[in-house]
């Protein structure tokens, strides 16, 4: 938007510093909660809404999280799917149509999510709009259009993830609860390994 008045520009430019200040300490806020997390696992269901909150599809399974790298998300009902991040390498595992992809995590925007929930303080900061909604919720807005997600709100309960409510690119609605969520027993990075059958799965490779 074009200053037509200097006054007004200074208003601008006011207004604008005033927001960053704002940001800037909802983003420590919420790097500062997930920094009580170290890894977590537990069970999670999911639902994704259409027009009016009707619910389109339900889905639940199982998930791991040590940070700052390792994540593995496992659909179980109603179809199988396996993802698993490390430092290195996202891969995606269809067990019923016996596909499995792997791509790397450094740019790759299906790992955004990932990067969120496993608290990657440089791309929070470089990368998201933080603002806090309420005590225990925050939404991260994309700066930019390089990413899976418009928004992104996640809801902690007391020292775990409650909850992540995302609004996607093509403007659908996903919400994600988590239950029965463990942070007291001990992961490693063995338990985020993951080697495809050696029979009978197509593999696809995006390494470049």
């Amino acid at each position: 938007m074009s200053k037509l008045l200097v006054i007004a520009g200074i208003g601008l430019c006011l207004l604008a510093g005033l927001a960053r200040a704002e940001d800037s300490a909802a983003t420590e806020q919420l790097l500062q909660r997930l920094n009580r997390i170290t890894h977590l696992q537990g069970d999670f269901s999911q639902r994704q809404f259409g027009d009016g909150d009707k619910v389109l599809s339900e889905s639940s399974g199982v998930f791991r999280l040590l940070r700052p790298f390792f994540f593995s998300w496992e659909i179980r009902s109603p179809d199988n799917q396996l993802i698993v991040a490390n430092a290195e390498f996202l891969w995606h595992y269809d067990i019923d149509l016996q596909t499995a992809t792997r791509r790397p995590v450094v740019g790759n925007v299906e790992a955004s999510p990932l990067q969120i929930l496993g608290g990657d303080e440089s791309a929070l900061r470089d990368q998201y709009t933080v603002t806090q909604d309420a005590d225990d919720a925050f939404t991260l807005t994309p700066d930019g259009d390089a990413h899976s997600f418009r928004r992104l709100t996640v809801t902690f309960a007391g020292d775990t993830i409650g909850r992540m409510d995302i609004l996607d690119k093509l403007g659908q609605r996903v919400v994600v609860d988590f239950h029965n969520v463990d942070n007291k027993t001990p992961l490693a990075s063995e338990d985020f390994e993951f080697t495809p059958p050696p029979e009978g799965v197509d593999l696809f490779y995006y390494d470049d």
